[in-house]
């Protein structure tokens, strides 16, 4: 067996691993899913039944992470020729867009309970919730690891870290319900895990969509791109240049590149050197380049040929 062949391999079992993490992840969240939606109805707590709905919301997002991940797997093909990697952009999109649909509904129950107060069973919340928040940090930590260079896995890894704190908050009103029958807290611990859910969710949206609208990677600019690429001997400017994200960490160019060199061992030359540049100092892995020559691109110009960008 290769060298090749056996890291490959390795790789596969370290994702395997990966993937029954996050397939245990999503069994015990439905499990607790259960218990706390049976507990909230006995117990009459608005908050521990906000907590399974949430609860809920991780497990289909651990669950549609995981399906996206074994799609991002698949190898390009003809139908799809930079491969599937963006399918786990569009489940962090899926994820953080339920995210935020649930936010807004727990705010609306929570405002309703305010106008309609109900007695609440404090120490079968507390009790729950207590569970539930163990869970919540096992959860949490089995897609820890993982989340740190995916957005797709960082969109349910925030579901995980905002339940957690969602069952502290539940813990904190069945408390307070316990010692001093103040009902109203159970929504106002709601109140507050729908803010931090629709905080969570309109943080990351944004920047998931800019990457699926093919938007410049945050950390570039595209003047000091071209300056860059126009430092480079034998290249006299640079036009026609745009800059995405083929996938979360894979950026890609294309420009055109107008240059003095008349020999195509020249040109070739130049278009190392640019390609070089743009993996070593900004990072993009995948460019295109189309060469043009400064002599050809006047004389189109004073002929009134249309320009480009």
């Amino acid at each position: 067996m290769s060298v090749e062949e056996l890291i490959m391999g390795h790789d596969h079992n370290i994702e395997n691993i990966k993937d029954k993490r996050l397939v245990a992840a999503v069994l015990v969240n439905v499990l607790l899913t259960v218990a706390q939606v049976v507990s909230g109805v006995i117990s009459g707590s608005l908050s521990l039944i906000a907590d399974a709905l949430h609860n809920l919301s991780d497990a289909a997002a651990i669950g549609i992470a995981l399906f996206a991940r074994k799609i991002s797997r698949k190898p390009a093909d003809e139908l799809k020729t930079f491969g599937y990697k963006r399918a786990e952009v569009i489940a962090a999109l899926i994820n953080l867009i339920t995210l935020v649909i649930i936010g807004l509904y727990l705010t609306y129950e929570a405002l309703w309970r305010f106008a309609e107060p109900q007695e609440i069973q404090g120490w079968i919340v507390v009790f729950v919730a207590g569970i539930a928040l163990v869970i919540d940090v096992i959860t949490a930590i089995l897609t820890y690891s993982m989340s740190k260079n995916s957005m797709n896995i960082k969109a349910a890894f925030l579901h995980n870290v905002s339940d957690a704190l969602a069952s502290v908050g539940v813990m904190i009103a069945g408390t307070l319900i316990i010692l001093y029958n103040w009902y109203w807290v159970d929504a106002l611990i709601t109140l507050i895990i729908a803010g931090y859910v629709l905080w969570q969710g309109f943080t990351m949206l944004p920047k998931t969509i800019h990457l699926l609208m093919e938007g410049v990677p945050e950390h570039l600019h595209v003047k000091e791109v071209i300056t860059a690429m126009q430092s480079i001997d034998g290249v006299e400017n640079i036009h026609h240049v745009h800059i995405w994200q083929l996938e979360e960490h894979l950026y890609a160019l294309e420009a055109h590149v107008v240059t003095s060199a008349d020999q195509l061992t020249d040109i070739e030359k130049t278009k190392t050197c640019l390609k070089e540049l743009l993996e070593e100092r900004f990072d993009i892995g995948h460019s295109t380049l189309e060469f043009e020559h400064g002599n050809l691109t006047n004389c189109a110009e004073k002929q009134g040929a249309t320009k480009y960008e």
